[in-house]
């Protein structure tokens, strides 16, 4: 039986892909990535809770609008 374990891990990470591309597409954050670069590249700074950095996003994204609705 061949050795499945490279073809798994690939599709696996093809998945995750997909899945932050569809975040991105449709406005949610993507926590797990923000956290990652968090603790590689500012580790002496908390990092946010889910909640918080929802919340931050969210602000970030609707208050560069202006308030406008369309």
């Amino acid at each position: 039986m061949p050795d499945m374990t490279l073809p798994r891990e690939a599709l696996r990470r093809l998945w995750r892909r997909v899945v932050q591309t569809a975040r991105l597409i449709i406005g949610v954050p993507d926590y797990d990535t923000y956290v990652q670069h968090m603790r590689r590249h500012h580790p002496e700074r908390p990092v946010m809770s889910y909640a918080e950095f929802f919340n931050e996003r969210m602000q970030a994204r609707y208050r560069a609008g202006g308030g406008r609705c369309c």
